[in-house]
């Protein structure tokens, strides 16, 4: 069958048995590969058009008021239909709502084959950004011309349908053969067309020559590192000033590259600053505000002494952002622009890599697939056709496809088996070996402190490294010295083993090495994981008892409203305490138990032939013992020992389930733990960020990362943006308090500035909140004066999402107000006019019962220091800094900041954070004057 009719509605709601009505009809009808026929029209809903669809398709009342009723339609539709295959983004939609309006107008409904084209776009484009109908189109360089209207959107689906099926085409035969057995539980009705593709491909001779084929899976060729002619390392220049000059000079080899690139005076200085530290072994902090150009400014200090050393730098970032920028943009122009060759190499952490024998293994296990994961699996069928590097940053996974992953990654390969076929094709492996060869690393703080704390020897081999996004480490750092442990990561790994169901794990071991039975019997095995389930269950839920019952002052909410509640096991109640001691025990006896059984396996297997199954299966084996070890001694250190130095608490959500609890530790004071393990390690390590001081000093970032003013060099690098003339920094003095019962009249205030502020400046605005709950009651009090159509309100945790997608979505709304928290105040880059106005709602101190701050606090206190000078403040300063650098990202952009908070003012405190940001013109009135003044300024 080749004809396609390809349909798209547009209505007047989304739930037809409720009353909603179709408003637009758009089709059409594909055959041979094109378009060859289309069908619009308006349809009378008889009812009125509700104003946010109208504000979204721009269809009025009038535009249908002499329209057909769909009665009048209903044929044309079903004899378009007829032989044909329904195609739709989001098929389920548009068939349920045609087919609802279909038997109301003929009693019956239409009964075809259908695809849906998000499902097949993200199988046949995994690599894709995203699949709503106007991410695709901007994907493939289509033109969208009418979004949100039927016929625009039928044609724009049809036409990515037509490429779809000719990507799919072209797939090699194994990976068709092996969408052909996923097929049936998908959405789409693929069979008889993968059938057909398989008949085609079964006698032809040519075969695609940039794949490979193993074991049956179609894997893109990767061709061994071409040998590099190391004269072309080489650099002529008698030293770095003279290379730094040639490089950034007007008419320098970046701007015969680069032909927009400005020379900035600050990435001088920071290049030199660096190079400086490397040559006399030091470590270094440099802050550089928005604008120096800092990725320039250490990329070529790092890429000069790693050719004229013949060694390797080290770059650790903390988002994949930053990453990107590096790998795509920056790395390849200094590989275009710079005289000399060198190479470059990304390093994640084992999880991010696809581990194929582990994918081969599950690929052929179906018998727990949900649609998620037949879902993940196509999708990785055709990336494997695609992919180099087998980064999972590369490709969407649906959601229960990244619980999934976590069963296919490297990491869950436990120790490498030079043995296995795939460990030639391991992309882990291949990432690691063109790491060794690389003058320059890229990695994230996340690595660089596993590899620390376990000594893995990643980080060891280099002797300088740069720290970007520095204010990040130790957090990170602390995270990887603490420990968690949770109900739901424990419940994984003992389903992940599971017992005595066809295709789980230990079944599957236990069939494929029948004499091992004689030792572990798998009645006996599942007697063991129930009893753990039931144990577990038990202890996590008295802890949950326990904390919902707490209302002192170590109680705090989170940014993503969970309880938090600090314990010190030794002033715990000690019936509690103890009875929490005896459950942990009798956990651990049964894990010690399973712990047993799994030993007995591998002294079963060793007695085996050596062969690649036995070989895995002791991978497997010493994979899963070596994580209930983990649970074990996080378990012990967690609720029994009372004397690791660790601040500890327990999260739960107030209405989740009653096991849903977190337990967590890190160490008071990362500092001390950094130096040892890294610092006094290294020739030289320079941090940089553009929040690094507070008032002009280190001296808070040196002691939080136990290094000295003597032995670091410290550099302050100013923006060259013009901040007097592009910001005005706006605080009402009228504002009401916020203290005692008065949070409902500070929030009434915030949303009428809100208002007000977004009526001058068109929306285009971002509100920052130090509380997710403060974030949720002004975007409700918001919605209820405001106009519906007036202004699009986006709002995270609200709004559904990533960060990403939020961003995006308030791009590409005219009149639009984003709020955010916490991962907002960082790493938002919306340059232009598409952000004109800040919203800062309170000034950004920690919650003094977080439990971090609370113990860091105590600590200090017990110094005979001031917490609130000492730690709360810097941190709050920083923060504040981080959250002003969301407005101006470039030289030509203007903007307000408006600070709800009047503390900047008024309290002592309140000038570190105007002397920690760049000179801006300070307007404090009331709110009435300054958005008079606000008015005039723009």
């Amino acid at each position: 069958m080749d004809k396609f009719v390809v349909v798209d509605l547009e209505t007047t709601g989304h739930a037809p048995k409720k009353g909603d009505k179709i408003i637009e009809v758009g089709i059409v009808l594909i055959q041979g590969g094109q378009i060859v026929d289309q069908f619009k029209s308006f349809v009378n809903p008889e009812q009125p058009i509700p104003a946010f669809i109208t504000q979204l398709t721009s269809i009025t009342d009038d535009d249908v008021k002499g329209a057909p009723l769909f009665t009048e339609i209903a044929d044309t539709i079903i004899s378009m239909c007829e032989g044909a295959y329904f195609v739709a983004h989001h098929a389920e939609f548009d068939l349920g709502f045609l087919n609802h309006a279909v038997q109301d107008a003929r009693g019956f409904t239409l009964q075809m084959p259908v695809i849906d084209t998000v499902e097949l776009a993200r199988i046949f484009m995994p690599q894709a950004p995203g699949y709503k109908l106007s991410q695709l189109s901007d994907y493939l360089h289509m033109k969208h011309s009418n979004p949100h209207r039927a016929l625009s959107d039928a044609t724009v689906t049809g036409e990515i349908f037509i490429q779809l099926l000719h990507k799919g085409k072209q797939l090699p035969y194994e990976t068709i053969d092996q969408l052909m057995r996923l097929q049936g539980k998908l959405k789409s009705d693929m069979g008889d067309i993968f059938q057909s593709w398989l008949n085609e491909k079964a006698f032809a001779i040519e075969e695609r020559s940039d794949l490979e084929i193993v074991r049956g899976l179609a894997l893109k060729r990767v061709e061994d590192d071409a040998e590099v002619n190391e004269d072309s390392m080489e650099l002529s220049t008698e030293g770095f000033a003279p290379f730094l000059e040639e490089v950034l000079r007007p008419g320098g080899q970046l701007e015969q590259t680069l032909h927009t690139f400005e020379e900035r005076p600050g990435q001088r200085e920071m290049a030199t600053t660096i190079y400086d530290a490397y040559q006399s072994q030091q470590h270094g902090l440099v802050e550089a505000e928005t604008g120096t150009g800092k990725s320039l400014a250490y990329l070529l200090p790092s890429i000069y002494e790693a050719i004229t050393t013949k060694s390797s730098v080290m770059i650790s970032t903390y988002t994949t952002q930053l990453q990107t920028q590096l790998l795509d943009k920056e790395i390849p122009m200094l590989q275009q622009a710079l005289p000399c060759s060198f190479r470059s190499a990304l390093l994640k952490g084992k999880q991010h890599y696809l581990s194929l024998q582990k994918f081969e293994y599950e690929l052929f296990s179906t018998y727990l697939d949900n649609y998620d994961i037949v879902l993940t699996k196509c999708m990785i069928l055709v990336w494997l056709t695609e992919t180099t590097t087998g980064d999972v940053d590369e490709i969407q996974l649906p959601s229960s496809g990244a619980i999934f992953w976590r069963k296919i990654s490297a990491e869950a390969e436990g120790y490498p088996n030079p043995k296995s076929p795939w460990f030639m094709k391991s992309f882990y492996q291949r990432a690691k070996k063109q790491a060794e060869k690389a003058h320059i690393v890229i990695t994230n703080h996340s690595l660089l402190c596993t590899d620390i704390i376990h000594q893995y020897g990643l980080v060891q081999s280099y002797p300088k490294v740069i720290i970007d996004e520095a204010h990040h480490l130790e957090k990170v750092a602390a995270k990887h010295f603490g420990l968690k442990l949770d109900y739901v990561s424990l419940q994984y790994l003992l389903n992940g083993m599971g017992g005595n169901n066809p295709g789980e794990w230990m079944h599957s071991l236990l069939t494929a090495n029948t004499h091992i039975a004689l030792k572990v019997s798998i009645r006996k095995w599942d007697g063991c994981i129930q009893s753990i389930k039931e144990e577990a269950d038990d202890l996590f839920r008295y802890l949950f008892t326990y904390v919902s019952k707490q209302r002192d002052a170590n109680i705090s909410f989170n940014d993503v409203g969970r309880y938090q509640y600090r314990y010190e096991p030794a002033k715990e109640s000690s019936r509690v305490w103890s009875t929490v001691k005896e459950m942990a025990g009798r956990l651990t006896f049964q894990l010690k138990d399973a712990i047993t059984m799994l030993e007995q396996c591998k002294q079963g297997i060793h007695t085996q032939e050596d062969s690649e199954e036995t070989s895995k299966w002791l991978e497997d084996i010493q994979m899963y013992v070596d994580r209930i070890r983990d649970t074990i001694d996080a378990m012990y250190y967690l609720l029994v020992d009372e004397g690791e130095p660790l601040v500890k608490w327990i999260e739960l959500e107030a209405q989740g389930a009653k096991n849903a609890v977190f337990l967590y530790s890190e160490p008071i004071e990362v500092g001390p733990l950094l130096k040892e393990a890294f610092f006094e390690h290294k020739e030289s390590v320079v941090l940089t960020s553009a929040t690094l001081t507070m008032n002009e000093s280190f001296a808070f970032m040196l002691e939080r990362l136990g290094l000295s003013k003597e032995e670091t060099i410290q550099r302050k690098i100013a923006s060259p943006f013009n901040y007097n003339e592009q910001v005005q920094l706006l605080v009402p003095n009228d504002f009401p308090s916020i203290k005692g019962h008065n949070q409902e009249d500070f929030i009434h205030a915030t949303c009428e500035a809100i208002y007000s502020l977004a009526t001058l400046t068109k929306g285009r605005m971002l509100v920052l909140f130090t509380s997710y709950e403060m974030l949720k009651k002004t975007y409700y009090v918001m919605k209820e004066f405001m106009d519906i159509d007036e202004f699009m309100l986006i709002a995270q945790g609200v709004s559904s999402g990533s960060r990403t997608r939020l961003i995006k979505n308030f791009q590409a709304f005219d009149h639009a107000i984003l709020f955010g928290t916490s991962s907002f105040w960082e790493g938002v880059d919306i340059p232009g006019d598409d952000l004109t106005s800040l919203v800062i709602v309170r000034l950004p101190f920690q919650p003094p019962n977080h439990p971090v701050y609370q113990a860091k606090a105590e600590k200090i206190k017990g110094q005979e220091k001031n917490p609130f000078m000492a730690l709360s403040l810097p941190n709050a300063v920083i923060r504040f800094k981080q959250g002003f650098g969301r407005l101006i990202r470039s030289s030509t952009d203007r903007g307000l900041v408006f600070v709800c908070d009047d503390r900047l003012m008024k309290a002592k405190y309140g000038k570190y954070f105007i002397q920690s940001i760049p000179k801006v013109p300070v307007h404090y009135a009331s709110t009435h004057d300054i958005l008079q003044k606000a008015e005039q300024w723009l």
